[in-house]
Parts: structure tokens; C-alpha cells; sequence
């Protein structure tokens, strides 16, 4: 008997119908189905495997891929004082307000990147990590943060920022030192310019171009 005869054969005691039974067989299938599909996009960003095996296929075949140059332009928008604050301190010494450079203030954030300098426009990712004081003598931040796109074609993508920032300069420059994603074996510079601060709240907007090499 056919699959389809089943589903349309039903028991005349008003238990479990077959039809019943098939429909919930058929559900299940799908549900099967669906999480296997789901677990192929979540190890695949833009068609890279980032399964270990699919990691070392990728090492194999390096010596064969060009370096790709590619240019980033965004804004990171620091808010530390607000109802819902994106950068929160998590540490100080007890020297700290004492110091003129609050050296041994610590923040974590989770900064939205945007296309432009308006909080409201499009958001491409999360700037997330730590800075902190790190200077006795001018207002240097140590910056450790992964710069996580969330939209676009570099959607699941990384990159991550290990340098020195001296906020009150015009041009900041630090190094990109890894990625992941599209960006792997990523290797650059993001240059940071303060667009707009406010003293008072401690919020900025800080313009962002980077220039990376990946494969």
C-alpha cells in the first residue's frame, strides 16, 4: 500500500488516525530536515566551511589563493551614558580618579557600527571588547575588540583590533591583527577619527576606515 493510502485511511474507534499518524510522521521529517539545514548555515559564512575539516581543506588550498585588498568605512557609536549605555565600566584602581588620565578605567562594549554618523542608520555590526586607561601621561586606551559584521556580504564575519588608541589625536591608527569568515588570515589598519564627543556624558562617534588584506 502506497504512502498517500495510508495518510487517507482512518480507524472508525475515533483513536489515532492514520492520517493523523502520517501527518505527524511527515512533521517530524521536516523538523529533521530543517535542523540539518540549519546546522549547514551556521558552520558556512558566505559558502566558506568553517568546520575543522573544512578549515584544513582551506589551509591546503592557500598557496593558491590571491591576497584580496579590501576598504571599510563605518561609525562606531560609543554610549556610555544613556538609558540603555552600549559601553559599561567593569574595573578601576583605586588611583583611578585621582589620575588626570583615569588610568586602570575599564570598559566593556558593544558598540553598533553604522553607515553613517546617525545612530538611526543602518546598522553592518558590533564593535565588541574591551578598552581601558592605559597611560600615566596622556589619555591612551588600550583597545582589544572584534569588530563583528552582522549584515551584508560580510555577514558572520570578524575582524579583531589590538592597538593603541590616543583619543584626543586626529587620526588614530591601529593594527588589524586576525579575522575570521571572509576575512581570514586578515592583516590592516583601522584608522579612527573622533566625529563628534561630548565631555559631559563621556559619549562619542568615531569614524572608522579600514584597509585589510585576507584571502
Amino acid at each position: 500500500m502506497s504512502i498517500y493510502l495510508k495518510l487517507a485511511i482512518v480507524h472508525l474507534n475515533g483513536k489515532v488516525t492514520r492520517k493523523e499518524e502520517g501527518t505527524t510522521k511527515m512533521k517530524n521529517f521536516l523538523f529533521i530536515a530543517f535542523l540539518f539545514l540549519a546546522a549547514a548555515v551556521l558552520r558556512s559564512t558566505h559558502g566558506i566551511d568553517q568546520s575543522p575539516k573544512g578549515v584544513e581543506k582551506w589551509f591546503m588550498e592557500l598557496p593558491h589563493e590571491k591576497v584580496k585588498l579590501t576598504k571599510l568605512h563605518f561609525y562606531f557609536h560609543d554610549t556610555v551614558t544613556a538609558k540603555n549605555p552600549s559601553a559599561i565600566q567593569i574595573a578601576q584602581a583605586n588611583i583611578t580618579f585621582q589620575s588626570p588620565t583615569l588610568f586602570g578605567l575599564l570598559r566593556m562594549m558593544d558598540n553598533p557600527m553604522t553607515i553613517k554618523p546617525d545612530p538611526n542608520s543602518k546598522i553592518i555590526g558590533r564593535a565588541q571588547g574591551i578598552y581601558g586607561s592605559a597611560s600615566f601621561e596622556d589619555l591612551g586606551l588600550l583597545m582589544t575588540l572584534n569588530l563583528v559584521f552582522t549584515k551584508g556580504k560580510y555577514n558572520g564575519s570578524t575582524l579583531s583590533i589590538l592597538g593603541h588608541n590616543q583619543i584626543f589625536h586626529e587620526y588614530r591608527e591601529m593594527p588589524i591583527i586576525g579575522g575570521s569568515g571572509v576575512f581570514r588570515l586578515a592583516q590592516g589598519i583601522a584608522t579612527a577619527k573622533t566625529y563628534w564627543a561630548d565631555n559631559a556624558t563621556q559619549n562619542a562617534i568615531v569614524e572608522y576606515h579600514v584597509v585589510v588584506l585576507h584571502y
